[in-house]
């Protein structure tokens, strides 16, 4: 099913989320009770409810004996949690994750399955497919939820690759017959931590996720931040050691290059360690492990509390499997950022680690399709990878 996208199918779309959203937050509700709400006109109202009742998205309930009086049984509406899912899906680096929740944002299920770095896009589509229909148990149906939220690695705008933004949504709509909302998978997981996790309810935030590869996503005054062309939160590729390493964005010393999960891990076994991950190098206890992790974290830090000094934040949340490694990481990043940050906000800042773990991207995706974040409130509905295809 292709989404229509003109003027008066944007204003239908826009009442039926108002209503679906009303649900949400205060079933049962009967017509009336809609009207006064939404502000719909009866005739609006009624036609949106029809709607939405013949594609099953809603269903009639009879009011409670005890709490009508005599006459005809009142009817309220209420959600059908088997109407209809959405879905959130990040193609990171190393993995594929997926969340499918229903109609009434309750979560199906979510699952992950890593991958090689360098499998193709056919074969991670085909991946997420299978992961949806094991969670949805064979019985997926997208209802008037109708959009598929996609997290990928990289920039997402006018100067991202077009390979890539143009393959992803077209093999996701051959999938799942619907439109595709695409946006940058670490920007997406800052969206979520900002509604469900560690930065609930904040306004200002900072996410930083330390993984194969490093970035992140902003929220400013309550509104996330994408950028003029799609390229805010590559923190990543700030530079902090002017002669270091060729990163692979073209530049050189990124902080990608001294901060993320391989980088630590070649960095500890050109000091003699053997862990082959994360877990291991933390749990090695070794004097090369705390090294390193000190090198990281310090470095972190520095790019942190210039990024406090720039945009004010006063949450800075870290992810990402490097995160992983507690204390040994977080004790030098917290010293680093006390010491360049400006003394006057040295004590305004809180940081803290995430806390949807490997899913925020993917959740962040659903958020982007249900769309009724405040964060959201300056994002396009439609993104331009979509009408890009």
């Amino acid at each position: 099913m292709q989404r229509r996208t003109g003027p008066l199918a944007q204003l239908r779309r826009g009442h039926e989320e108002l209503v679906l959203g009303l649900l949400r937050r205060n079933e049962p509700m009967s017509r009336g009770e809609l009207m006064r709400h939404s502000g719909l006109s009866r005739t609006t109202l009624y036609d949106i409810v029809g709607a939405l009742q013949a594609s099953g998205a809603i269903v009639t309930v009879a009011q409670d004996s005890g709490q009508r009086g005599r006459g005809r049984p009142a009817e309220t509406l209420t959600l059908n949690p088997d109407a209809g899912h959405a879905i959130g899906i990040d193609f990171a680096r190393r993995a594929t994750h997926v969340v499918v929740v229903n109609v009434a944002h309750e979560v199906v299920g979510q699952a992950t399955e890593p991958h090689n770095a360098d499998v193709a896009w056919d074969e991670r589509v085909e991946l997420a497919e299978r992961l949806v229909s094991d969670l949805a148990e064979g019985t997926l149906r997208l209802g008037a939820l109708s959009a598929v939220g996609v997290g990928v690695v990289g920039p997402v705008g006018d100067l991202g690759e077009r390979t890539r933004l143009e393959e992803v949504p077209r093999l996701l709509r051959k999938r799942f017959g619907v439109p595709v909302l695409l946006d940058n998978n670490t920007r997406l997981a800052a969206l979520a931590e900002s509604i469900w996790g560690a930065a609930a309810g904040e306004q200002n935030v900072l996410y930083l996720r330390l993984s194969h590869g490093v970035g992140g996503g902003l929220v400013v005054g309550g509104a996330l931040h994408r950028g003029a062309h799609g390229l805010s939160g590559e923190f990543g590729h700030i530079t902090v050691e002017p002669l270091g390493a060729q990163c692979g964005c073209g530049g050189t010393g990124c902080l990608e290059t001294v901060a993320s999960v391989r980088a630590v891990l070649d960095a500890y076994h050109e000091a003699g360690g053997r862990a082959t991950d994360i877990s291991g190098l933390v749990n090695s206890g070794d004097t090369a492990a705390q090294d390193v992790l000190r090198s990281a974290g310090t470095q972190v830090g520095n790019v942190l509390a210039a990024l406090c000094n720039a945009v004010g934040p006063g949450v800075i949340v870290i992810g990402g499997e490097l995160a992983e490694a507690g204390q040994d990481l977080f004790d030098p990043m917290k010293q680093a950022l006390d010491a360049n940050i400006m003394p006057i906000s040295r004590n305004k800042v809180s940081l803290r680690r995430a806390t949807l773990g490997d899913v925020g991207g993917a959740l962040g995706g659903i958020a982007l399709v249900l769309h009724e974040s405040p964060l959201l409130s300056n994002y396009p509905a439609e993104p331009d990878a979509e009408e890009a295809t």
